[in-house]
């Protein structure tokens, strides 16, 4: 009996749990309606564009694109159907393989990436880093690493 209930979590931290899960995606939702409405962009939207702004020539193949977003090629593939409807990306031939596309960030993309930035990076700041004192922050910098270190060696 001792040992089964060492399988599962205490009370006290299914509440820990409850309170991190919970506030994770009301932080992600007051960030994700912050930037829908000041830019017109959806985070996934914004994903796309950082991972392209970042890229070498500002442009990756599909699924160097869907690895960074950390995306199914699926999603990946409506994403950037709908981006390039906008005029955010377009999606060119592969110059070192024939077989392949690449994904290019436009001067449109380019342009509401730089517009959506500086009030997105405002509200990280407002609604995270400000919250938080500066050990928090490092304790928060750690909890994230362990937990990442753990999902990485999961089967």
């Amino acid at each position: 009996m001792n040992a089964r209930r060492k399988e599962f979590p205490t009370a006290q931290e299914l509440r820990i749990w409850r309170d991190f899960i919970e506030t994770t995606e009301a932080l992600r939702s007051e960030l994700s309606s912050r930037l829908q409405r000041e830019s017109a962009l959806s985070p996934g939207d914004y994903a796309v564009l950082l991972a392209l702004r970042e890229a070498d020539g500002r442009r990756l193949r599909s699924s160097e694109l869907a690895v960074s977003v950390g995306w199914e090629r699926s999603r990946l593939s409506h994403q950037i159907g709908r981006m390039e409807r906008r005029g955010l990306i377009r999606r060119e031939e592969c110059v070192t393989d024939s077989r392949g596309a690449e994904v290019v960030l436009t001067p449109v993309g380019a342009e509401a990436f730089r517009n959506a930035s500086l009030p997105h990076l405002r509200a990280v700041r407002e609604l995270f880093v400000a919250a938080l004192t500066p050990d928090q922050l490092a304790a928060a910098q750690e909890l994230t690493t362990a937990l990442r270190n753990r999902l990485s060696s999961a089967p």
